[in-house]
């Protein structure tokens, strides 16, 4: 993953390690609500990275096939300029 999932997710664990200290309810509840929020954040920020690596894989490989196409045009108009 990337250093930004990384670091939210640190924070959701330090987040919930202070919760199950806190003495508290309000702590407890307020760092139990920042938890869920950074581990949301961490999972959107994984999800737009996996989002991210499908689209470079499927522009890489739609380049490709634009690349061998293209190339075989050439090689079949190179035989055709032959026989003519």
């Amino acid at each position: 993953m990337n250093a930004t999932f990384e670091f939210y997710d640190a924070r959701a664990t330090e987040a919930a390690t202070a919760a199950k200290e806190a003495t508290l309810d309000n702590v407890r509840e307020r760092n139990l609500r920042a938890e869920r929020t950074w581990r949301g954040l961490a999972e959107q920020s994984r999800s737009a990275a996996l989002d991210r690596a499908k689209l470079e894989s499927e522009r890489a490989a739609r380049r490709e096939a634009e690349e061998l196409a293209q190339a075989e045009a050439q090689q079949h108009a190179g035989t055709e300029a032959e026989h003519t």
